[in-house]
């Protein structure tokens, strides 16, 4: 159903969002690994707005994207100073020093687990 409806939607916002819902519980993906899935491989930054811009839809993980190296920069853009950090950490992610521990074996790409766009 997401994956018909990233397809077929033009807005990029709405097409981040598709992808961030489909993150699994306890798993991160980075703003780049949504852009690259979307065609869009310099439009980090861009998922990164529709990931600030998505708090008022308690539908979307914004708390499962961070940066390429597993840092929380966005974690300013939730309510309270570490609610990023124990939204990830209620999912079992360890964060130290707004670094995601074992970042490699809890990340996921959707371009290697969710069909071409």
């Amino acid at each position: 159903m997401y994956i018909y409806f990233v397809k077929t939607n033009d807005n990029f916002f709405e097409k981040s969002y598709a992808i961030a819902r489909l993150i699994p519980f306890g798993r991160v993906t980075s703003y780049g690994a949504i852009a690259t899935y979307l065609g869009a491989t310099r439009s980090a930054r861009m998922v990164g707005w529709a990931m600030n811009a998505s708090h008022n839809d308690s539908t979307v993980p914004a708390h499962r994207v961070v940066n390429k190296k597993g840092l929380l920069t966005g974690k300013m853009h939730f309510e309270g100073t570490n609610l990023m950090q124990q939204l990830l950490e209620n999912e079992g992610i360890i964060v130290i020093d707004n670094q995601i521990q074992d970042f490699e074996n809890v990340f996921w790409n959707p371009s290697d687990e969710l069909d071409d766009f």
